[in-house]
């Protein structure tokens, strides 16, 4: 097929590329990639495909630029984005916002123009002297109705790389789709890079997103949060398309949790970094379908859920040999894995937390690194970033569920909400239905900021479902949108609520690093209706007795009445003032909160000051009555 499009690359492509790209009959496609070159102005532009030996070359690449470089291990590799592209930049990610149109205030937005003319005059000619590669990958599943195809075009050969183990490839799903194939597309520019090949104009980094035509710009960065253009930039469209045509893209991982009778039940958990979401997906002899992004849908009266990637970027921070066997094995045994902003010495990686001895020198995102060092601010610099990562394909880990590529998804059975609550929920607890759990500890959860997006840490804050960075509809629609998919189900999920950083009155954590496995244990046992719950104001909690032999099942650790009562005695006046924080959020941020939120919110504050009446304001958990189910 000849247009205009194609006419214009055939002088800028040699022949393999041209024929490539040519082969796919899509129009708007070939615009894309035209508009791309022409205003980036590459010398080369190389078209990838699902190949083998393109593969290898986007590898090969990175390694012959100096993006990464090896490490003893054989398919090892470290890349360092610097001091100052650490996380995901909330102040320079913005909307683009079509003249008389306006988006929550929660989020940060540009008028279109204005935005494009700022982002399309600092990728003008970024690309001068350097090769762009176009890249075709899917979100979820190729061949499926959960598949999304997408085009990204970049620079870096890091960001490609990155691609390979964290996405399917999608090169031949263009061209089964032609025309049909409705993409998402990125255009990404590290910018002026300096000798170790890191983005040096942090202060002109753009990351904008048009979401009228599913484009997202990205320039001055490589952190692959922001680069990376399927990740949290590409869950912001998602977001319009399921709103759109009625599914669901969560910010949730995916795990099979095996049960009596050699039985495995599906759930999803939605976490705020650094919340214990990989760990959790992670838990030793369960498997693992996704640990970051996925989409639901209503087939059939079942929730269906799938893994929009195919890979992990994980935080490293304290994966340790003894708490994550399955994340060490990897990082440790043969294989693409490339590791971020960690300390290298000697060729091996250290990163913070480990439980090994690490070195009091080496070179990491700062440069040559000693114990001591201190940046221009007079602060210490780690031996390692705290949000330094690894990428890896999942189906290098040993617990890759079988079912990752299944078209169909799977049947998901549980739902969990999990942030950092230091006061008032407990570590675990069951929505009394649907709706209760959705706002109860979906549209209620509240966390503290970490060091995984940029700014000040540790400042409580309410995250929507652990998604309200990326949502580009009404907050307050996304909210019904979850309501209402539920509506569409024969058998609903059920919904916990999870917290593993409660402290005591000391400020000492009530919850163990392993417990987290118990508490997903019992959500099994009651999915499948085999153990009982206390009814207690914010939710279904556990009873003693299941948790005592749980925790000897599952870690052989001895389960006290004193564990039992400092974890799940329900503190009222901590609960309540979280009521009140939730609500003032809803009302002063949200547009057009629904109904529904309100109504469940008061219902929880009146059974909260029952109880305070009848009991006090910390009722032991033995107060609240035993049910089977509800």
């Amino acid at each position: 097929m000849s247009n205009i499009y194609l006419d214009a690359l055939k002088s800028k492509l040699d022949e393999r590329s041209f024929s490539a790209l040519a082969a796919i009959d899509n129009e708007k496609l070939h615009a894309f990639v035209a508009d791309a070159v022409q205003l980036c102005e590459p010398d080369v532009v190389w078209v990838g495909t699902d190949s083998p030996e393109d593969v290898a070359y986007t590898r090969q690449m990175a390694l012959k630029l100096k993006e990464e470089r090896p490490l003893n291990v054989e398919g090892h590799t470290i890349h360092y984005d610097g001091m100052d592209d650490q996380g995901r930049d909330r102040e320079v990610t913005r909307y683009l916002v079509p003249k008389g149109e306006t988006l929550s205030k929660a989020l940060n937005q540009i008028g279109r123009e204005e935005g494009l003319d700022e982002v399309r005059g600092l990728l003008k000619g970024s690309m001068r002297g350097r090769v762009m590669a176009v890249r075709f990958m899917t979100l979820g599943p190729n061949n499926s109705d959960f598949s999304i195809p997408c085009v990204e075009c970049t620079d870096s050969f890091y960001v490609s790389h990155s691609l390979n183990l964290l996405y399917r490839l999608g090169y031949e799903e263009f061209r089964r789709l032609g025309e049909k194939a409705h993409f998402f597309a990125t255009l990404h520019s590290s910018g002026k890079v300096d000798a170790r090949m890191v983005s040096v104009e942090s202060d002109k980094k753009r990351i904008y997103i048009d979401h009228t035509t599913d484009t997202v710009y990205s320039v001055n960065t490589q952190y692959a949060g922001n680069t990376v253009g399927l990740k949290k930039l590409a869950l912001r469209l998602t977001i319009q398309k399921a709103d759109s045509e009625g599914w669901l893209a969560e910010h949730m991982f995916l795990m099979g949790v095996h049960g009596a009778g050699g039985r495995k039940t599906y759930f999803a958990g939605a976490f705020p970094s650094a919340c214990g979401k990989t760990s959790t997906a992670m838990l030793p002899g369960e498997t693992i379908v996704g640990d970051d992004i996925a989409y639901f849908r209503a087939v059939d009266g079942q929730c269906r859920a799938v893994n929009a990637e195919a890979g992990i970027f994980g935080i490293i921070q304290n994966v340790t040999e003894k708490d994550d066997p399955a994340i060490w094995d990897v990082l440790n045994k043969p294989g693409e894995v490339i590791f971020s902003n960690v300390l290298i010495k000697d060729g091996r990686p250290y990163w913070l937390g480990m439980g090994v001895d690490t070195p009091d020198s080496g070179e990491n995102f700062s440069g040559e690194w000693h114990k001591g060092k201190k940046d221009a601010k007079g602060n210490e610099i780690p031996l390692a970033h705290k949000n330094a990562r690894y990428a890896v394909a999942l189906h290098a880990l040993n617990n890759c569920d079988p079912e990752l590529e299944n078209p169909a998804g799977v049947e998901l059975a549980g739902i969990m909400y999990g942030g950092r609550d230091a006061h008032a929920y407990a570590p675990c607890q069951q929505g009394f239905d649907w709706d209760h759990g959705i706002i109860a500890y979906g549209a209620s959860l509240e966390t503290e900021t970490t060091f995984a997006t940029i700014g000040k840490e540790g400042v409580p804050e309410i995250n929507l479902m652990s998604i309200q960075d990326f949502i580009a509809i009404p907050l307050g629609k996304y909210v019904q949108n979850n309501l209402d998919f539920g509506g569409k189900l024969k058998k609903q999920p059920l919904v916990f609520g999870v917290n593993y950083f409660l402290r005591d009155k000391e400020g000492n954590f009530l919850n163990g690093i392993r417990d987290k496995h118990v508490w997903v244990k019992w959500m099994e046992l009651r999915v499948h209706g085999e153990a009982k719950a206390r009814k207690a104001p914010t939710g279904l909690i556990p009873c003693y007795e299941d948790l005592q032999r749980l925790f000897k099942e599952v870690l052989d650790k001895e389960y006290t009445p004193e564990d039992y009562a400092a974890q799940f005695t329900m503190r009222v006046k901590e609960n309540l003032a979280k009521l009140d924080r939730v609500e003032k959020f809803h009302r002063e941020t949200v547009a057009s909160a629904p109904e529904a939120l309100f109504r469940i919110l008061s219902e929880q504050r009146e059974r909260l000051a029952a109880a305070e009446k009848e009991f006090g304001p910390y009722p032991a958990p033995e107060r609240f009555p035993v049910v089977e189910n509800v």
